[in-house]
């Protein structure tokens, strides 16, 4: 579904001297469709930069992205948005109607073009579907999108992504400066969209997030790909992670400093069983 070729990238310096900034270095990996991977590293990796190159929102400076086996060089970006749903990091860079239903109904701008629906047809399914998410998420459609809660507005945000029933949808930072319940509900969400058959590419510095919801890991460090395979292998990886200037989850942390016995620990779910064996053994 989507390709990275040798992909390299990196922002113009505009100051006298200055180095490059967000720069992407020879990254080859593909996602193929229902695929849910986590783009971890540290700070100043490349990770957002590597997310924006995915839905042509930038360009490779050598190198090729394709979606769907179409050159994102020779595509529109408002196309690509048909079949990529992009959340930013921050939900006010995303949100600009005066409410919560107009949010999400302008979404669907492009989501319809070239399916050959009469007007009232259009407008029927932009309201089914408006409907549909206010619902999902529990919002308030006549609310100004400003006047909401931060986890509120990146729950609007995500909702007007959503709407347009992306094939692939990128995540950057999903659950910064949501409280668990309200994070719970966004990656709940995510969840049933991937189990619907959307891939997945999520940045995110939680990695108990990450443990619980990825099922594959891309480790970036200095714009380079160090790192990609199962979740469940790269977050017991401490080499790796500490390449990148990772930790580990706290009950991988806790199960690898137990040792032996204790390898395949990976949710609290493992831990409890593998504590009862160890009971178990000692009696």
């Amino acid at each position: 579904m989507l390709s990275f070729d040798h992909v390299s990238f990196s922002y113009p310096a505009y100051a006298a001297g200055a180095a490059p900034q967000g720069i992407i270095t020879d990254v080859s990996f593909e996602i193929s469709r229902g695929e849910f991977a986590a783009l971890i590293g540290e700070n100043g990796a490349g990770k957002s930069t590597l997310c924006r190159l995915c839905n042509g929102l930038l360009k490779p400076v050598s190198g090729k992205v394709t979606l769907d086996g179409r050159d994102t060089r020779s595509v529109k970006t408002s196309v690509l948005a048909r079949s990529v749903g992009y959340l930013f990091q921050n939900p006010d860079r995303q949100l600009c109607q005066n409410t919560v239903r107009e949010e999400i109904r302008f979404g669907l701008e492009y989501a319809f073009a070239g399916t050959g629906l009469s007007p009232a047809e259009l407008e029927g399914e932009k309201n089914r579907r408006c409907e549909e998410m206010l619902e999902l998420f529990g919002l308030d459609g006549n609310r100004d999108p400003f006047g909401l809660s931060r986890g509120e507005r990146q729950q609007c945000a995500l909702a007007s992504v959503l709407a347009r029933r992306p094939e692939l949808l990128v995540l950057d930072e999903p659950t910064t400066g949501l409280d668990y319940r309200e994070c719970m509900t966004i990656m709940d969400i995510i969840s049933g969209l991937h189990a619907e058959g959307a891939a997945i590419i999520m940045i995110s510095h939680d990695m108990e997030v990450v443990a619980d919801f990825a099922r594959r890991c891309l480790v970036l460090s200095r714009g380079r790909l160090i790192g990609d395979g199962p979740a469940k292998e790269v977050v017991r990886n401490k080499k790796l992670l500490d390449e990148a200037s990772l930790l580990p989850p706290q009950i991988v942390s806790l199960a690898l400093g137990l040792g032996r016995g204790f390898e395949e620990i990976f949710t609290i779910d493992d831990m409890v069983s593998a504590v009862e064996r160890a009971a178990g053994r000692g009696k």
